[in-house]
């Protein structure tokens, strides 16, 4: 049998491990996010809730939508708005995760192999996979920010027909049209900077932690390398990467989310910097950690 025939023979992932690696990951993260969604819509609900900067330049038209909490913010979505407005802006989410996930696993395999290089016994150090991890991460968030930024704004569409403020979409293209003719290119990339910022480092809270406390429970405590072992790194590493990234979260979710004029530029905040600014100003330094628990549960 030649090479090309015994080629064909193997099976589609040998063949194409790549491929077959991004096509399993791309399936795997729309299926979690699919789940996980009606979470992801009452974080940013929570995020935008008492936003000084809109109540102080007077854009806070309409009538003020009473959410308070996570579980209230949910029930209330539910019966003013409908279950199936959980999980509107899901279609960009998952546009989202297969960009993000194609993108980071590519960038990391090429920072392994070929930037940062293994060690002499094949082996990859701690410290680089973290600076791998981040890296990756913040190069795949970049790429895929512009569906953030359409997921943000298709997930406020329900609480602005209740304030009484007009819809600005018809749907998923319709917003990406309208988007780019309203601020070009540049305004597909609003608030690129803390959602890049937001990925790096649950990558890293997220990388180191998972390592660390595992090794801490196999060695100083009874339990084994088992689904609970896991279970348990897993909870604390969703911990630290939810307390590192869910500041820059709340600051990409305002900037995306804020008005803007005939030429894309935002009204309510200049930079991320601002709106950080203006938010621990207004509202105290805790406002920055809105939408803690969904975006841990999610973790």
């Amino acid at each position: 049998m030649s090479p090309a025939e015994e080629e064909k023979s193997l099976p589609l992932p040998e063949r194409w491990p790549r491929a077959s690696k991004f096509a399993l990951s791309a399936c795997a993260a729309a299926v979690a996010e699919l789940v996980t969604f009606p979470l992801d819509l009452t974080k940013t609900r929570l995020q935008v809730q008492g936003e000084a900067a809109v109540h102080c330049n007077g854009a806070a038209a309409g009538q003020a939508v009473p959410y308070r909490g996570m579980l209230r913010t949910a029930a209330g979505i539910v019966q003013e708005e409908g279950l199936r407005k959980l999980w509107q802006g899901a279609t960009p989410a998952v546009y989202r995760h297969i960009v993000y996930s194609g993108v980071r696993m590519v960038a990391y395999e090429h920072l392994r192999d070929s930037v940062l290089g293994r060690a002499e016994d094949e082996s990859f150090p701690f410290w680089k996979a973290v600076v791998g991890g981040m890296s990756a991460g913040a190069i795949g968030q970049f790429f895929a920010s512009p569906t953030d930024l359409v997921k943000v704004q298709m997930q406020m569409e329900g609480k602005r027909k209740l304030e009484g403020k007009p819809l600005r979409f018809r749907g998923v293209h319709h917003a990406f049209m309208k988007i780019l003719s309203e601020g070009g290119i540049r305004g597909l990339w609003a608030g690129w900077v803390p959602n890049v910022q937001r990925a790096a480092l649950v990558n890293m809270g997220d990388l180191t932690t998972y390592d660390s406390v595992k090794h801490f429970l196999l060695l100083n405590t009874p339990l084994v390398d088992n689904s609970v072992t896991h279970s348990v790194a897993s909870c604390c590493s969703g911990l630290v990467a939810a307390v590192l990234g869910t500041p820059a979260d709340m600051v990409k979710t305002r900037i995306m989310n804020q008005p803007r004029d005939k030429q894309g530029r935002g009204l309510l905040y200049k930079s991320s910097i601002d709106c950080l600014i203006q938010t621990v100003q207004g509202e105290g330094f805790m406002s920055l950690y809105k939408g803690f628990i969904p975006t841990w549960m999610r973790m």
